[in-house]
């Protein structure tokens, strides 16, 4: 395959630009990363800085590998990060454009690298349950119904890669607070925290200039784990009954 990258370059003291590439022998089975590992290769070959971009564990897990792949979070592909992406997905002779995560609370780094703490400041703010210390219980000794359990796992798939935020019109991380919420609001554990766990990283989300949540639906279509819209409408009420009850 022989492909145009159009990839957003830009250093700490600029404001950026797109740069065309010209990249021959793209194999189709290359994932979109191995694809820019090749376009890095040449680039150092010829003496030119490659292009910066997050990866780790590139099995769709970690969540670093987040960049705008032709205006969509992840690329065409539904419940697919950008590192399981393939090659096979885009026709021969075309051109891809590249960006990083758009949005206030995710500042660019350098090129497609975007500063995420964000997300670990919500998470500070109340994602986490009561650890009484002592040896750890058995892990049946606390029933969980079944329909709480798969609501739990559900959520707790969330890998923080922020492509709610970017996809989002109004940069809002409701998508990935909820998922945070839900995991822990609906299992026995969390029940200590659940009030306070929700008025905090609400709060944290707003403090951090993420935008507020218009149920556009945007930030499931793109989410590559699938965390459902009903998770924001899970933290909505939980929101409603913990501003209206006495602070512990």
């Amino acid at each position: 395959m022989r492909l145009t990258l159009r990839i957003w370059r830009q250093s700490t003291q600029d404001d950026g630009q797109l740069v065309d590439y010209r990249l021959d022998d793209v194999s189709e089975d290359m994932s979109f990363l191995e694809m820019l590992d090749v376009l890095n290769e040449d680039l150092i070959l010829a003496g030119e800085e490659p292009v910066a971009f997050d990866h780790d564990c590139r099995e769709g897990i970690c969540g670093m590998c987040g960049m705008m792949i032709n205006g969509v979070a992840h690329g065409p592909e539904r419940a697919t990060t950008a590192c399981q992406l393939h090659m096979r997905h885009f026709a021969d002779g075309a051109t891809i454009t590249i960006e990083p995560w758009r949005a206030k609370p995710f500042p660019v780094v350098k090129d497609l690298v975007v500063d995420r703490s964000a997300f670990d400041r919500i998470i500070e703010a109340g994602g986490y349950v009561s650890a009484p210390t002592g040896s750890a219980p058995d892990a049946h000794a606390v029933a969980v119904p079944k329909p709480d359990a798969d609501t739990a796992f559900e959520s707790a798939a969330c890998i923080g890669c922020g492509a709610c935020v970017a996809a989002c019109p109004n940069g809002s991380a409701m998508l990935f607070t909820a998922a945070k919420i839900t995991h822990l609001g609906v299992l026995p554990q969390g029940q200590p925290e659940r009030d306070s766990r929700v008025l905090d990283m609400v709060q944290a989300h707003d403090d951090l200039g993420f935008g507020g949540c218009t149920n556009t639906g945007e930030c499931t279509a793109v989410c590559p784990k699938g965390i459902p819209l009903s998770s924001i409408g899970r933290l909505n009420r939980d929101l409603l009954r913990a501003s209206l009850r006495p602070r512990r």
